[in-house]
Order: structure tokens, then sequence, then C-alpha cells
């Protein structure tokens, strides 16, 4: 796998739930080898937050890159304001 492949790719977490997408990889510039990825979690259409997470926490790399460990969602919910409205019927 190339790493223009790599970036953008989809992360799963251990239970199968989509975590992100590979925004960055680091490199031991020795060694090659990969040391951290850094994800991008989409929050909502404008808000996005990054995780790193150590290659020791990747269990597969492959058409998805797959964790060995959970990352739990926000149960941050978004609560709609109800706004009661009345309309007057203006018949002259």
């Amino acid at each position: 796998m190339k790493i223009k492949e790599f970036i953008g790719c989809t992360v799963l977490d251990k239970n199968a739930y989509e975590v992100g997408k590979v925004a960055n990889v680091d490199f031991d510039t020795e060694t090659g080898k990969i040391e951290n990825i850094s994800l991008t979690l989409q929050k909502n259409i404008f808000s996005r937050d990054e995780l790193e997470i150590s290659f020791e926490d990747i269990a597969t790399i492959g058409a998805y890159v797959i964790l060995n460990k959970e990352i739990p969602k926000e149960t941050e919910e978004e609560v709609a304001e109800t706004v009661e409205v009345e309309i007057e019927d203006d018949e002259e």
C-alpha cells in the first residue's frame, strides 16, 4: 500500500464502528516504521477533531484501518429549541 492510498483511509475501532479517517502518518526516519497515525474525527459538518493513535493500537491495515481498541463516541446530543408561534388571521 502506498502512503497516498493510506491517507484518507477509513478507520474502524475494535467494534467495527467508524471512528474517522487517516489524516497524517508519522514515521521513524531511521527505520521507516510507522510510529503514529493522526485521525480526523468528524463531529459535524463544520467541526473536526484530531486524535493521535500509536501504531501498537492498530490491528490491521487494508481496505480499512482496524484498531484493537474502542474509541468512545461523544454522547453530547444537540437539543432542538422549541418555539411557539401564534398566527393571527386578519380577515377584515
